[in-house]
């Protein structure tokens, strides 16, 4: 089952540019300007260490 698409408290109309996650068994990204675009999928496992990694820099 996935989760819920979710969007950044960082994003509103100012910021409309913006990537939604949803997460459960796997982690799903995509555009929110987009969606039919694509959806990126990850293993959950993985999804941290990229959160971290992001928000080192």
């Amino acid at each position: 089952m996935h989760g819920e698409w979710r969007k950044s408290t960082f994003s509103g109309a100012a910021q409309p540019d913006c990537v939604e996650v949803a997460y459960a068994a796997v982690v799903r990204l995509r555009d929110s300007k987009n969606p039919e675009a694509g959806i990126l999928t990850l293993p959950a496992s993985s999804w941290r260490p990229r959160l971290l990694a992001v928000k080192d820099h």
